[in-house]
């Protein structure tokens, strides 16, 4: 099969690769602050490529962070926006696939394996049910795949939406009270990506300092993280996990519309980072209080996803999907 350039655009990092032979190759991250707009940073990818001889590809495959719902896109939670046509034209590719960054994550989950995973609790995964992927990040991304017989074998087919922006249901009072302080702010609506992602963490610790009226402290979300699972900061602490707990929550909630017996996968670049932290906080024991639905939930495994590039994995598998239609 003949190389393709593949690509995971997220609102941080701009993530590229050749696609050879099942593999990605060539990988490179990119600042996405760095590139006046996704041609440019490819077109520094490919600069790149010329350097080390390798040729460009004719065909690609983009991976991007927010809906795809039509021919032009804009993303979520960076400025970029760009015509699918318009770029496979400039690239001069004979074909280009766009998909949501979340679709192509949820396409890798049947070439994650136990290497590239870790289980979290209990559960064992049934054969054939459907598949949940969640992942806070920049934003929080959600996606479901869901197993079709074709002719004796099985083909994942992918669901694309937009989850994370579904409306947060607190549970605790101290959650109650971080909602409440945000809709003060004059927010409306409380997603569960206003506290399930990156940026969703020094919010949280900013919700906490006032609820406390400590003095605010400007931190990044890596910041909040590495205090907390140092135990050096007992706001950071709380607010971690507030956070583990609440992707319990809405990671339950997934599980439960999706019918999602297959398991429910955690990626995105935050909790693979936070060891036995996320293990040992409130996820799975939130992941599972839904009531009368319990004994629905607890057969149902929970994994954090430790491959560092799983969008690669899934826009592999697209690829070589739509080879073997050409």
């Amino acid at each position: 099969m003949e190389s393709a350039l593949i690509g995971d655009i997220g609102a941080t990092n701009a993530r590229f690769a050749l696609l050879q032979d099942g593999t990605a190759t060539s990988i490179r991250v990119l600042p996405v602050a760095s590139h006046a707009s996704l041609l440019d940073a490819i077109h520094a990818y490919f600069e790149g490529l010329d350097q080390s001889g390798e040729k460009r590809p004719r065909i690609g495959a983009v991976a991007v962070a927010g809906p795809v719902t039509g021919d032009f896109l804009s993303f979520t939670n960076h400025p970029w926006s760009f015509s699918i046509s318009g770029l496979a034209r400039d690239l001069d590719l004979d074909h280009l696939d766009v998909i949501n960054d979340f679709v192509a994550v949820a396409l890798a989950v049947p070439r994650i394996g136990s290497s590239n995973c870790r289980q979290v609790g209990a559960g064992s995964p049934e054969i054939g049910t459907p598949v949940g992927i969640i992942g806070p990040g920049s934003g929080l991304g959600v996606s479901i795949v869901v197993p079709v017989d074709e002719n004796g074998s099985t083909r994942w087919v992918p669901l694309s939406g937009e989850g994370g922006h579904v409306t947060l249901s607190p549970i605790t009072e101290r959650e109650t009270a971080l909602v409440a302080w945000i809709h003060r702010t004059g927010r409306a609506h409380v997603s569960a990506e206003t506290f399930v992602c990156g940026k969703g963490l020094t919010t949280l610790y900013s919700g906490l300092s006032a609820l406390d009226g400590v003095a605010q402290t400007s931190l990044q979300p890596a910041d909040v993280a590495g205090r907390a699972i140092r135990g050096e900061d007992p706001i950071a602490v709380e607010a971690v996990d507030i956070f583990c707990g609440l992707l319990g929550t809405v990671a339950g909630n997934l599980a439960l519309t999706a019918g999602a017996r297959g398991g429910i996968y955690i990626a995105g670049g935050i909790v693979p980072k936070m060891g036995d932290f996320f293990d040992k906080s409130q996820f799975r024991p939130r992941f599972v209080a839904k009531g009368r639905m319990r004994s629905f939930l607890e057969p149902i495994p929970t994994y954090v996803v430790t491959e560092e590039f799983p969008a690669f994995l899934g826009l592999a598998e697209l690829v070589e999907s739509n080879a073997k239609r050409r």
